[in-house]
């Protein structure tokens, strides 16, 4: 069964369009009708031409032209005949690089995650951010009592926050350079804010944490100055969880990292193996299910498919933008 459809394709930097593919289902595969796709962090540094090298992560060369696009979710239209796992009709969420930014995507079943009972579409077409952030919010190691200093407050780091606030940490500091997103993270129950660009954040969390400094931090900006404060303000120690996919070199201060005995957690879900992620899915969903988690106030823009070029010009000019998402036409 072949299917046609419109996908993003990535020219070169700053160059994306809609170009039209036939989608043909193997028999070891399935076709997904989308519902709603994200744009991500990853994605904006590929289409600034920040492609980083190889991984296993990859299923196609990280050069130009780039076929794009891995957060969306939606129904199963068609499945091979090997196919065990997903019939027609089936809710999914993807969670691989399967040119998602289309109509129509096609996958391997390891790459689908079946949508939980009681999740509204629109969230879990979002699936693949959600559960990589509430997995890293839920094993971050905060305990009954820290102070948890969360840098960055962009779609992950506003979860992670709410997530160690509802953990029990008894005081949870957001850290970013825009006061919107800041004001955000505070009507989302963090309890501090800081504005890295106008507060020295070294000596405000010192100063909360009578000089000892966090017991958790959590690395959500992705540059080598975050990095950097992160090593900066940990508690001897403390744990430091890094949650950024940083595509570029950068330079950092090992020796805090060497002689405070700084235990370090690498929360990125889908960097693990997709049998643990099965595992883990179904559980992190279920806080927002029950109503713990608002993630609905986190998507600040809406485009339609069509308008692609629009979205990620936003994307790249607009750091207040939290989570951009296209939603397909038809």
């Amino acid at each position: 069964m072949k299917f046609l459809t419109r996908a993003a394709r990535l020219n070169g930097p700053y160059d994306i369009e809609l170009v039209e593919r036939e989608l043909e289902c193997g028999d070891d595969e399935l076709i997904v009708k989308n519902h709603l796709m994200g744009i991500c962090g990853s994605d904006k540094n590929f289409y600034r031409g920040l492609l980083p090298l190889k991984t296993a992560e990859f299923r196609q060369e990280p050069k130009f032209p780039f076929l794009l696009g891995h957060e969306s979710g939606g129904t199963v239209v068609a499945a091979g005949a090997k196919v065990t796992e997903y019939a027609v009709g089936d809710r999914v969420m993807a969670f691989g690089w399967n040119n998602n930014y289309a109509q129509y995507f096609k996958s391997k079943a390891f790459q689908l995650q079946a949508v939980p009972e009681g999740l509204d579409m629109d969230t879990a077409s979002l699936g693949e951010p959600v559960a990589c952030a509430m997995y890293s919010g839920l094993n971050c190691g905060a305990q009954l009592g820290d102070t948890v200093v969360v840098v960055g407050a962009g779609f992950a780091g506003q979860i992670i926050a709410q997530c160690a606030k509802k953990k029990g940490a008894h005081t949870v500091v957001v850290v970013d350079v825009l006061e919107g997103k800041l004001g955000l993270a505070k009507k989302l129950g963090c309890d501090v804010t800081l504005n890295s660009a106008r507060e020295n954040v070294a000596e405000a969390v010192k100063s909360l944490t009578g000089g000892e400094g966090a017991d958790v931090v959590v690395e959500c900006a992705g540059t080598a100055d975050s990095f950097n404060l992160c090593s900066e303000i940990i508690k001897h120690n403390g744990k430091f969880v890094f949650y950024s996919w940083v595509t570029t070199p950068v330079t950092l201060n090992i020796s805090r990292w060497h002689d405070d005995g700084l235990e370090f957690i690498n929360t990125c879900l889908v960097h693990h193996t997709w049998q643990e992620r099965s595992v883990w899915t179904p559980q992190v969903f279920r806080p927002i299910i029950k109503g713990l988690i608002q993630i609905k106030p986190l998507v600040t823009h809406e485009f339609p498919l069509s308008k692609i070029k629009e979205g990620f010009a936003l994307a790249d000019k607009d750091e207040a933008a939290i989570k951009i998402v296209f939603r397909p036409e038809g």
